[in-house]
């Protein structure tokens, strides 16, 4: 069984072109609860931002909501991304995952987040919102 936590306000997956600098609006003054993502390739810049910390001239999907496992999780454990994402993939909803060092993260569409959270909790997952 584990804890997850609904992180407030909606969040963006975002494309930007490779080399673009990033403002510090995206990173700058983070609430205790934000999470931001960035992954650099040579095809682009992949991130993950609560929707008010988009940049201009991103490629932008929003509409998602971010659950995390509560953690900090004290070593690599097995199973435990899995645990969370197959859920979802038998109830059907999309998800995008991603990881710290402490923990995982993973997005749904904010119309299907009532089907996630049952989806966890048939699982027998604890949900907090």
């Amino acid at each position: 069984m584990l804890d997850v936590a609904l992180l407030p306000g909606e969040y963006a997956v975002c494309r930007l072109p490779a080399g673009t600098t990033l403002p510090p609006q995206v990173w700058s003054d983070l609430g205790a609860a934000d999470v931001v993502t960035v992954s650099w390739t040579a095809d682009g810049i992949s991130l993950i931002c609560p929707t008010g910390r988009v940049p201009d001239h991103a490629d932008v999907e929003t509409d998602w909501r971010c659950l995390r496992l509560v953690g900090p999780q004290d070593a690599p454990v097995t199973g435990t991304l899995a645990a969370l994402v197959d859920p979802l993939a038998r109830a059907r909803v999309n998800v995008v995952a991603f990881s710290t060092y402490d923990t995982d993260h993973v997005l749904v569409p904010t119309v299907r987040l009532a089907e996630a959270t049952s989806a966890l909790e048939r699982a027998g997952h604890r949900f907090h919102a």
